[in-house]
Formats: structure tokens, sequence, C-alpha cells
């Protein structure tokens, strides 16, 4: 990238910032609700089980919905891809009957998520993307879900051989959007999303934006954007993990601008048992559930392992790594959300 490009890059991300502050503070004083009683339930994102991230392959979704009521979940997000959640491999019928099995168990399917990227410069590309994102509303409507979680860019993955990688997705990002603005990418992106939002109207399904790189620098940008297109079909997914700063007084700050704009939100993390018999967590979490039950948030806190595993004797981690981790995590955002709401 030449050094003008990655300066008017930096320059955009500056205006975007500063554009959005006065929207900030107008979305926490009319969107947040102090007095609103939080209800954060907590769920298992199906892309923990996927068979891409640990040596094996993806766990039937049948059974996750069966694990996770044994884990301690309450619902599920599906992810959007093979073998899960592709909308080509689920007319209405499947997920009608996927839904009646759930409901059977006693497990909510609360969204399904979106692998989704509206910034290629190639207008072909940019249209597959919206027909698939239109198939996954519907998707997500006949499973009986509300919410569709949204990227404005998403760089994807690649399994090399066996278990996947980011390098190789990004680095080809980064290529094809090299010689662009990112005001020309900003707008493709608003496009595809404004596009997408009056199918999500048409089927009743929220659109729920996560503060996910690339394009989106953190969540003044998915207000900026929410903003722009100026509909109530496209709320927030604010994401603690991936957030620029994990301090207590920025992700308050954050929580009180997103306010009632939050609809869903993600966790992830490996974690372990410690000595005093206590799962052991970041504490960012534990300001991050401070803030979301002093906004009022009524929604789900959404499991996911979705980064590279650790390699042992040679070979990455099998499917009982994950498991292991779903559980475990259950556990540990069960305990912090009983403790923080009853404090």
């Amino acid at each position: 990238m030449s050094k003008s490009s990655s300066m008017s890059r930096r320059h955009f991300v500056a205006t975007s910032l500063a554009a959005t502050a006065g929207l900030m503070a107008g979305v926490g004083t009319l969107s947040c609700s102090p007095q609103k009683k939080s209800d954060i339930r907590v769920g298992l994102y199906t892309i923990t089980l996927l068979g891409i991230w640990y040596k094996g392959e993806a766990m039937p979704l049948d059974q996750i919905v069966r694990k996770a009521r044994e884990w301690g979940y309450t619902g599920i997000e599906i992810d959007g891809k093979r073998p899960h959640g592709n909308p080509l491999d689920w007319p209405t019928k499947r997920c009608k009957e996927f839904r009646s099995m759930a409901n059977g168990e006693g497990i909510e399917i609360y969204g399904v998520a979106a692998n989704n990227d509206f910034s290629s410069p190639i207008p072909e590309h940019r249209e597959c993307q919206i027909a698939y994102v239109k198939d996954l509303i519907r998707m997500t409507s006949d499973l009986g879900a509300k919410t569709l979680r949204m990227f404005l860019a998403w760089p994807g993955v690649t399994k090399h051989p066996q278990v996947a990688r980011y390098d190789i997705a990004r680095d080809i990002w980064k290529y094809t959007h090299e010689k662009f603005t990112p005001e020309e990418i900003w707008s493709w992106c608003r496009d595809g999303m404004a596009e997408c939002t009056k199918y999500a109207a048409d089927a009743g399904v929220i659109l729920a934006l996560q503060n996910h790189k690339p394009v989106i620098d953190d969540y003044p940008d998915v207000l900026k954007m929410v903003k722009e297109i100026n509909s109530p079909w496209l709320k927030v997914s604010l994401d603690a993990p991936i957030m620029n700063e994990k301090t207590e007084d920025y992700i308050r700050n954050a929580a009180l601008a997103v306010g009632d704009l939050q609809v869903l939100s993600h966790f992830g993390g490996e974690y372990e048992r410690g000595p005093d018999g206590k799962v052991i967590g970041e504490e960012f979490y534990r300001y991050f559930i401070k803030a979301m039950h002093e906004i009022g948030y009524n929604g789900y806190m959404s499991y996911e392992l979705c980064h590279p595993l650790p390699v042992v004797n040679g070979e990455t981690v099998g499917i009982e790594y994950a498991e292991k981790n779903a559980m475990l995590a259950a556990e540990f955002m069960n305990g912090l959300i009983k403790e923080v709401v009853s404090a």
C-alpha cells in the first residue's frame, strides 16, 4: 500500500470517529434505559463446533442442540456456512423441522450469523453477497430466529490443509482493496447493507452489525453506519473481545453509546478451572456485563471459539478441546452474569 493510501485510510478513520462523536452522545441519551431490567442469557455460536479450527469433523446441529442444553446454554446461534447453516441447504421445510426439534429440547434458536462481505470492488461479487444475505434472512425467519449477525466486510478463512487459517484470505482482501479509498469501500458497504435491510424488514428479521474489522474500526463506525442506513431493522452486536480498548471506562462508554440498539453480543476465549474450582476468564468480561446490566440489555451472550487452536505433539487439538471450552465458557458466563446482576 502506498504512503498516500495509508494516510487516506487513517484520515478516514479519524474523521469517522469525529463525526460519530455527536451520534454517540445522542444514542446514549436517547436509547439507553438505565432503569430497564436486564435479561442476559448465554448461548452457543455453532462456529465453535464447525470443524475448521480443531482437527476433525463438524458436530451435527442436532447434536449441538443437545450438548448446548447439557452444558448450560439456553440457545444457539447458527453459523451461516457449511456444513452448519448455508441457506442453500436449508429450505423452509427443513428449517421448521429443526426449529421444532430445538423447541422440544428447550433450546432457542436466537440467531444466525452471516459471513458476508459487501466491500468488494467487483460488482458481481457484491451482488453475490447480497443474494447470500437475502437467502439467510429467509432462513433466519424460517428458523424462528430474531436476529441475523452481519459484517460490513469479511475476508473469510481458508482450510490449509486440515484446519482453518486467516492469513491467506486477509492477504487477498488487502490486495483487492489497496487501490480504492476508504470512502469508496464504505459506500459499497452502505449500499449492500441498505438493500439487505429492506429484505430484513419484509421478513421481520433484525440485522445486527458487529464491531468487526476490516472497514469497521470499532463501535463508532458501527453507529455511523446505523445512522446512515436509518432503519429500525438494523441494530448492533457490540462485542467486548474485539474492542480497541478493554478498560472499564471504554467498555462502559461504548455500551452507553449503543444503548437500546444492542441486540446481540459474543464472547470467546479458552478456559481453565482454577485451584478454587472456579472457571478463570478475562477480567474485561466483568466490565462488559456490568455495562450491559446498566443499559438493561435483553439478549444473548453468544460463545464462540473461532481462532487457531493449540498444536500438541505436532497435531492441532481435536473436537474434545472445543467441547471442553464450550462447557467451561457457559459455566463462567452464567456465573458472572448471576454475580453481577445480584450485586
